[in-house]
């Protein structure tokens, strides 16, 4: 067997050594160019390490182990990988030949050139003809895949915030802690939400009003551990879409915490829905963050590509959350 890791921020050749008791594996360190003779690939590290490889690792279509070690392990807490004796159980059944592997969706963000969209509404409110029609292909830019979960608004402001804090402090709560302050000056927005129907892809328009966040989940936690996303499966090709209406920045602080268990579904001013795609845009330029990184600013569209990656797990392969 051969078999590639990936070492994150903090991870070293030790991290590794316990994966290494089966002396017929041979190891490379580092992202390999190419999956010829390679078996699997483990990812130490946390959800940031493993989205900035997502591109790579689809490519490359093997096998992939990941083993939580990082500030955010919410991708690994889905697949059931609480720590690092999880992933190592994981890692000898899949040597011994079992069928311990699953195949999962990710997400999918596609950024939208504002300036040519505003363009094209420009040229159309003037009556001019012989234009493209709005958001075509060239308006787009370079898909970016995502694993657990994208924002904006207030979910933005918050992954910047926790982005800055020390990587210790980062992994014990950072997401909470960054709430207070980044809700201090933070204004409702205007969100044009549109849902994608039929093929080739109709955009619908599903809401236009002002919100404090809207989060797009391809799996059900994130932000580590908040359950902002109960319902959402990593294999049934949707994004569960949570939407937090305008809402006093008091009510917001006290119900925080039921997001840990899952139960704000039940707060009035929370919309929550399954699509396969949709497209955001806000009043002015609004970042996206996925997996606590910044990917773009609005507009953009969201959605899944299915069955994009193969994951070692636990168990013998199963259809879970």
């Amino acid at each position: 067997m051969r078999a590639a890791a990936i070492l994150g921020l903090g991870s070293s050749t030790r991290d590794l050594k316990p994966f290494q008791h089966n002396a017929h594996t041979e190891w490379v360190v580092g992202l390999p160019a190419q999956s010829d003779g390679l078996d699997a690939i483990l990812v130490f590290g946390g959800d940031g390490t493993v989205h900035r490889h997502l591109a790579a690792l689809v490519k490359l279509d093997l096998p992939v182990l990941i083993v939580p070690a990082g500030s955010g392990n919410d991708f690994a807490r889905a697949l059931r990988l609480f720590a690092v004796r999880d992933s190592l159980a994981a890692w000898f059944k899949f040597m011994a030949g079992s069928a311990n592997i699953r195949v999962v969706d990710l997400g999918l963000i596609t950024p939208i050139d504002r300036a040519r969209v505003e363009d094209s509404v420009a040229v159309a409110a003037s009556g001019e003809r012989g234009r493209p029609p709005l958001h075509r292909q060239s308006d787009k830019g370079t898909p970016v895949y995502f694993s657990c979960a994208a924002g904006v608004g207030l979910d933005g402001e918050i992954a910047r915030r926790a982005n800055s804090l020390p990587r210790w402090l980062r992994a014990h709560g950072g997401y909470a802690l960054s709430l207070p302050a980044a809700l201090l000056g933070f204004q409702p927005f205007g969100l044009k939400l549109s849902v994608a129907h039929g093929e080739p892809a109709e955009f619908c328009l599903h809401t236009q009003e002002p919100v404090i966040a809207a989060v797009f989940a391809n799996t059900p936690v994130y932000g580590g551990g908040m359950k902002v996303a109960p319902k959402a499966k990593m294999d049934d090709g949707l994004l569960d879409i949570c939407v937090i209406r305008e809402i006093s920045k008091l009510k917001l602080l006290s119900v925080f915490p039921s997001v840990y268990l899952g139960r704000h579904l039940g707060i009035n001013e929370v919309d929550y829905f399954p699509a396969a795609q949709v497209r955001v845009e806000t009043e002015h330029p609004l970042d996206v963050y996925a997996d606590g990184e910044y990917v773009c600013s609005t507009p953009a569209e969201i959605g899944v590509e299915r069955s994009a990656l193969r994951v070692i797990v636990p168990a013998s392969t199963s259809k879970e959350g």
